[in-house]
C-alpha cells in the first residue's frame, strides 16, 4: 500500500512550504516595483499587526508587558492600540520593537512584508537548515568540478611535458 503525504502544518503565522515557494515566484524583486510610495506599508503593516494580535493567545496588555520585558523599555496596551488604529496616521510602529512583537505574539507576517518588499524572506528553524544543508551540497558540487577540471589540466600538462622530453 501507498503511504499517503502528509501535509505539515506550518503552525500560526508560518507559510507553508508551497505558499513559500507562491509568494517567491510571484514576487520576485524584478516584479516588485521601486516607483513612487511603493515602500509606502504603513496601512499593510498596522492590518498585520492588529491580525498578530487577534490571532494571539495573549491579550494586548500580556503583549505590551512580554514586548517590555523583551525590550527593556515600557510598552503599553494603549500604545500598542495607537499603532494598530488607521486614524492614528502619526502614530507609527517603532522597527526596533517589530521582533519583540513576533516573538510576543507568535506572529511573523509584519516582519515578512517588510523583507519581501526588498526581495527577501523570512524562513525559519528547519526550513533554515535545510537551505543551508542545498547550499553547502551545491558548493559540495562546485568544488568537485572544479577538482575534475584541475586534475584534467594536470592530466593534459603530464602529456605535454613528457611529449617535449
Amino acid at each position: 500500500m501507498a503511504k499517503s503525504k502528509k501535509k505539515i502544518d506550518p503552525g500560526p503565522g508560518q507559510l507553508s512550504f508551497e505558499d513559500f515557494l507562491s509568494r517567491a515566484m510571484n514576487q520576485h524583486p524584478a516584479s516588485n516595483p521601486s516607483g513612487p510610495a511603493s515602500f509606502n506599508i504603513d496601512l499593510r503593516l498596522r492590518e498585520e499587526l492588529s491580525l498578530g494580535l487577534k490571532r494571539s493567545p495573549l491579550s494586548r496588555y500580556q503583549v505590551a508587558a512580554r514586548m517590555s520585558e523583551l525590550l527593556g523599555v515600557e510598552v503599553s496596551k494603549p500604545q500598542l492600540d495607537s499603532w494598530t488604529a488607521e486614524s492614528k496616521e502619526n502614530h507609527r510602529f517603532p522597527a526596533a520593537y517589530l521582533p519583540a512583537f513576533c516573538e510576543a505574539t507568535g506572529y511573523k507576517e509584519p516582519l515578512r512584508i517588510m523583507t519581501e518588499l526588498l526581495g527577501c524572506y523570512v524562513i525559519e528553524n528547519r526550513e533554515a537548515l535545510l537551505t543551508q544543508l542545498g547550499k553547502i551540497k551545491h558548493e559540495q558540487k562546485e568544488f568537485a568540478d572544479r577538482e575534475r577540471l584541475i586534475r584534467r589540466l594536470l592530466k593534459e600538462t603530464r602529456c605535454v611535458d613528457s611529449g617535449k622530453h
